[in-house]
Formats: structure tokens, C-alpha cells, sequence
């Protein structure tokens, strides 16, 4: 059977669904007065019949209410969040939150190299099954009460300890302990945030942050980025347009591009940052993946300027729910005020037996393990993917992702397409970034690349996109790099 062809809206449909989107986006809060029905009119290029026949529909579904003499209003009931809503309406296969649901969903039988994690074989399974049950069998084991306010004392101080072997300087009392890197960050949006303000990222980043920081109602700007880090002209511009509240980073092997701060761009983004009075987040999680610390911001600045959060998802379970948030003394008490109100604390359990494998040796081990493994994979995963006509935007000392440029005239959202129906999970550009010119990017996890499956799939998935949809070729590059990416 054919498909039907869906018709276009129709004038009346599409002046509708601009409201409906301004409310569901939370642009229109209720009791908000919409405009008058000829400054819409003249405003959407439409007769003003188009918009009073746009209002009544509006109206007959509830989503707006009619004053007489007053005009018209949004209903007093706020809708639900709708994350989609609130950002651009991006394709859904470069929506930041799709990735994360194919990898999740995935089977045994899909092909994965645009996951975020490492394989279930190279995690520390058996350890993990010994630690709970030492767990269990010890005398004094807290296994059914809340956590202290801050976290578990012994692993706050292993926190601090291990901090410090990367020349961060904390005390185990300037440690809280969360279940995720991502409650850390959402915690201090709702610590440190108004509705509205102004939050840098980089660009291209971690798309989580997207969704998260659009939740928060924060407007989210894109800080070009380079290999050595951020766009520095760039950053002192948006720092004195904006006034940004905070800034977002990954200082070490950044998600998606695998990029490293230098310590001269270290520096300079913690001047910067204090002549504009932005305060900067500084994400660890993949920092244990370097075989020897580069610049940490945190480091440099004492935290006093600097937040550095973390968590061991990425290094060694996800299933452990154990981040932290190192900060100034003097924030400690309210922010723990707050993660009491929203979680009454973190898994006690979790702290317990990370505490555990820290201690034991395991997660040491398990480190060297993986950076060697990481270390033979990457250049393997880097000589297939360009046999397959992708091109790497830089070579990372460590870690795990590759950010590679398709061949001119390919679009990383039809590729993921293509992609999927086959059976591969990839990870396309638009995701991490608002910016057109990653669209022309893919992340790779060299981990998850060892598939003989994946070449086969990765070609047939380019060679339909370039016969079905060519895009113009193009000599663009993400903003602040070299032109050659």
C-alpha cells in the first residue's frame, strides 16, 4: 500500500502551533497576555481572521482563555516540561537526548561505536560482586539508613586525596558526595541559576548539558572550541556581551573531541573568568583516563572561582551511582541544604563500596587495564574509520572518543539514519552542538569499534546517504579550530 502524503498546515494550524510551542516552551507562562490579534496578525504576515480563528481553537482545546475587553490569555494550568519544546527543533535523530536512548535500548545484536561507555567486558564485573559481598558480611555495615549530609566521610576523604594527586587542593569537608555527575551539575544549576540566565558552553560539547541547562530555563551560548580548548577570543567576547553565570567544561579529554586544555589556555580562561565575574564548572569524569594529569582549572584556582565535579560512571560502573562536587567552604552548607531538599541525600551503599574499591586496589588495576586496552584500540579504530573516508579532527592522548569529519557533502543526521536501520548506533554531530558545522561531525567510541560488523555498516550507511541526499560540499570548519578539520 502507499503512504498518504501529509498535507502542509494549513495558516490557521501553523498561528496556532506558534502559541502552542511558546507555551509548551514555557515562553508563555500562564496568566501571560498574548498579543492582540492584530499585532499577531501583522507580526505572522496572516489576515487578522486567520488569528481569530487561530485564538478559538486555542481556545475550544483550554490553552488559552478569552477576557472580555482584555484579549486573550494562557490558561492558568502550567503545562509539563517538555524538553523538545523548549530547545531548537532539531531533527529527532540529532536530538541531544537521542543518543542516549538508542544506546540504552540497544540489544546484543546492535553495533555500537556511538555509545558513551566502555564495554560490559572490560568493566571490573567479578570485583564488583566481591566488594558488595564484603559489603554484607561486615559487622557495621550501613546498608538500609541515609548518608551523612556530606556524603560518607572515608570516601570524601579518598576524594580529596586522589584531588589532590591532580594538584586540586581540598579538604574531605569541601567534598559532597552525589549519585551522578549529572545530579552535580543539575544541583548547582538550581544553586546557582535564575530562570534566564546566561550559561557558556563549548561548542561542540557533552549534549546532556543542552538538555539539562534547557530544563533549568537557562539561555545556553556555544564557546567555539579548539584543539588546545576554547576559542579564547571568542570566550572574551561572549564573557563581555553576556555576562555569562557560569561556564561548563571538560578540561581533560573532552566529550566528543577527546581535546586537552594547555596550561597557557588554562590560565588564560581563569583571567578572563575573573575580570567578568563568571564562575566556571569544571567536569572531570574522564580524567582518570589520562596516564599523566594536564591542567586542572580547579588546580590553578583553589576553588575559589572554580566548581570541579565528577563521578566513576564512565571509569567504573555505571550502575554504582557515585559522583561528587568539590567547592569553596563557604558554599558547602547551602548547597548540602539543597541536595537534602531534592534527594535527602545519596546512596550510602554506592559510597560504600566505592569506598571499598578504592581502597582495595581495584580501581587501580582496573585503570591501567583499561588505559592500555584504550591505548591499542585507538589507533586501529583511527585506520578504519578513515578507510572509510572519515577524517579526524585531531589524534586525543587518551580516553576513548574521536570526533571525525564525514566526506563532503554528508549530513551526520541522515548518516545516523541510515546508520540505525542497519543495525549501528552512531553518534552524530548536530547532537553536541548548536552549531551547522558539526552536523558534518560523528563521535566514535574506540572501545566499541572492534566490531568486524561495524565497517561493513558504516560504509553501506555513507554510500546510500550520498546517493539518495548529497549536501554541497563545503571547506567550513567548527568554529575556533584550523581550517584543515
Amino acid at each position: 500500500m502507499k503512504a498518504v502524503p501529509q498535507s502542509a498546515p494549513t495558516l490557521v494550524e501553523t498561528v496556532a502551533a506558534v502559541i502552542t510551542e511558546r507555551i509548551d516552551g514555557r515562553q508563555l507562562m500562564p496568566g501571560a497576555r498574548l498579543p492582540s490579534v492584530r499585532a499577531f496578525a501583522e507580526a505572522m504576515g496572516v489576515s487578522k481572521s486567520t488569528v481569530v480563528e487561530a485564538y478559538d481553537r486555542l481556545g475550544a482545546e483550554g490553552a488559552i482563555v478569552a477576557r472580555r475587553g482584555s484579549g486573550f490569555y494562557v490558561a492558568g494550568k502550567l503545562r509539563p516540561l517538555c524538553l523538545k519544546a523548549v530547545g531548537p527543533q532539531l531533527d529527532r535523530a540529532v536530538d541531544p537526548l537521542w543518543i542516549t536512548r538508542q544506546s540504552m535500548q540497544a540489544g546484543s545484536d546492535l553495533v555500537m561505536p556511538g555509545s558513551g561507555w566502555l564495554p560490559p567486558a572490560w568493566m571490573p564485573d567479578e570485583a564488583v560482586r566481591r566488594g558488595l559481598r564484603q559489603l554484607a558480611r561486615g559487622a557495621e555495615a550501613n546498608l538500609v539508613a541515609h548518608d551523612q549530609p556530606l556524603g560518607f566521610p572515608p570516601l570524601r576523604a579518598q576524594i580529596a586525596r586522589r584531588l589532590a594527586e591532580k594538584g586540586v587542593e581540598a579538604g574531605a569537608d569541601q567534598v559532597v558526595l552525589v549519585d551522578s555527575a549529572t545530579q552535580a551539575l543539575d544541583l548547582l544549576c538550581r544553586f546557582l541559576l535564575e530562570p534566564g540566565d546566561t550559561v557558556l558552553v563549548d561548542d561542540p560539547c557533552y549534549f546532556n548539558y543542552h538538555a539539562l541547562l534547557r530544563a533549568q530555563r537557562a539561555r545556553i551560548l556555544g564557546v567555539p572550541l579548539t584543539p588546545n580548548g576554547p576559542d579564547l577570543a571568542a570566550f572574551a567576547t561572549l564573557l563581555a556581551e553576556h555576562r555569562p553565570r557560569f561556564y561548563v567544561i571538560n578540561s581533560a579529554l573532552q566529550n566528543p573531541t577527546g581535546s586537552t586544555l594547555s596550561p597557557a589556555v588554562a590560565h588564560r580562561i581563569l583571567k578572563l573568568a575573573e575580570a567578568h565575574d563568571t564562575l566556571i564548572i569544571e567536569d572531570d569524569i574522564f580524567g582518570d583516563f589520562e596516564s599523566e594529569p594536564s591542567p586542572r582549572l580547579a588546580g590553578f584556582d583553589g576553588l575559589e572561582r572554580v566548581i570541579q565535579i565528577g563521578s566513576f560512571s564512565k571509569t567504573l560502573s555505571a550502575a554504582i551511582r557515585c559522583g561528587f562536587i568539590a567547592l569553596r567552604d563557604d558554599w558547602v552548607e547551602p548547597l548540602v541544604d539543597l541536595k537534602l531538599a531534592m534527594s535527602l541525600g545519596n546512596s550510602h551503599l554506592s559510597a560504600s563500596l566505592m569506598h571499598c574499591l578504592l581502597t582495595d586496589g581495584t580501581y587501580r588495576r582496573h585503570l591501567a587495564d583499561v588505559r592500555e586496552k584504550l591505548g591499542r584500540a585507538m589507533a586501529p579504530a583511527l585506520r578504519q574509520l578513515e578507510g572509510c573516508g572519515l577524517k579526524a579532527w585531531l589524534e586525543p592522548s587518551g580516553g576513548f572518543f574521536l570526533w571525525m569529519r564525514l566526506p563532503d557533502g554528508l549530513d551526520s543526521a541522515n548518516v545516523a539514519r541510515c546508520a540505525l536501520a542497519r543495525g549501528l548506533v552512531l553518534a552524530p554531530g548536530g547532537a553536541f552542538s548548536p552549531s551547522s558545522l558539526s552536523n558534518r561531525f560523528l563521535r566514535f567510541n574506540v572501545a566499541q569499534c572492534a566490531d568486524p560488523r561495524m565497517v561493513p555498516l558504516l560504509k553501506a550507511a555513507l554510500a546510500e546517504c550520498a546517493a539518495v541526499r548529497p549536501l554541497p560540499a563545503t571547506r567550513g570548519h567548527v568554529p575556533g579550530a584550523s581550517s584543515d578539520v
